[in-house]
């Protein structure tokens, strides 16, 4: 499905099932009022960095990443999300158009742009804003390969940022590589989250993740530390689901969330429309799951 232009009907309505066929709404109905479900959530006590990493593709990275963005913000909080894949994917589904050439990611970290300069607002969710990023990130691999301290540049944006700048969350979308983007996020962190899919090889890409964090926290961040695991495409009609939900809870008792994210049509149609599930279909299976996902994740910051 294509992006919707900004000033034409970004979502449909459904019925309460799931899997319904989608109808229309009507030209009177083409708000939505994602506020009115949702409860207030508890501030942190300092701004939480949270890299959102797995070198395995199709996990849920920028699902993730948007869906807890905004039911952080929806519950009140304010929210920035830096895209640092090429593809943009995280931009797209706040619903800001990113065309080549557009300042964004790539513009801060190579060029020294502020954040400030470049941040755009979600045009849906109050509180919640974005880094984009356009295909022109591709390129920042290569032009700071030469930089001085190429590790840091991200961090020494965020810095400068937060000493203006009042945000409870931080939320950095990475790319599937662990390449220097990904680098410079984990580099920026103090906390990382890891989606893994409830699916055959689920595992496989976390380990040598793993080594990658033990490499920074020794050499570049001794602040990251593995915070929040989630259990995406969840199917509780099969035992694979279950089987590879008890084998990532015992590898990660304490890290991994009490809320997996089901397998949702709806949340894989969001992003054609610019949006989130949340702003898409807040009562859908997968909106709800993010909600409490984001949810817990308050609970454990205010908590520490």
């Amino acid at each position: 499905m294509p992006i919707l232009p900004r000033t034409a009907a970004r979502r449909v309505a459904y019925d309460v099932d799931e899997f319904a066929v989608a109808t229309p709404l009507a030209p009177d109905d083409l708000t939505v009022d994602v506020s009115r479900e949702t409860t207030a959530l508890p501030r942190p006590p300092r701004p939480r960095t949270i890299v959102i990493a797995n070198q395995k593709g199709g996990v849920g990275k920028t699902t993730t990443a948007v869906n807890v963005a905004a039911g952080l913000a929806l519950g009140g909080l304010r929210v920035l999300v830096v895209d640092m894949d090429p593809q943009g994917n995280a931009t797209t589904a706040l619903g800001i158009e990113h065309p080549e050439g557009m300042p964004g990611t790539y513009e801060a970290l190579v060029d020294g742009v502020p954040l400030e300069d470049v941040m755009q607002r979600c045009p849906d969710i109050d509180g919640l804003w974005v880094i984009p990023a356009t295909i022109d990130l591709a390129g920042a691999e290569i032009g700071l390969v030469a930089a001085v301290s190429r590790e840091t540049k991200l961090r020494t944006a965020l810095d400068a940022f937060l000493r203006g700048h009042h945000v409870d969350y931080i939320l950095l979308d990475c790319p599937p590589s662990l390449g220097l983007l990904t680098l410079n996020a984990l580099v920026a962190a103090q906390e990382i989250m890891i989606p893994i899919q409830c699916e055959y090889y689920a595992l496989e890409g976390v380990t040598q993740l793993l080594r990658t964090i033990d490499l920074v926290k020794g050499r570049l961040n001794d602040a990251l530390r593995l915070s929040t695991v989630l259990l995406t495409m969840y199917d509780a009609r099969t035992n694979l689901s279950a089987q590879v939900a008890e084998q990532v809870r015992t590898h990660f008792p304490q890290q991994t969330l009490e809320v997996a994210i089901p397998r949702s049509v709806r949340v894989a149609e969001a992003p054609s429309y610019g949006q989130t599930v949340l702003s898409y279909h807040l009562a859908s299976a997968g909106a709800q799951a993010y909600l409490k996902a984001a949810h817990e994740i308050a609970a454990r910051g205010a908590a520490n």
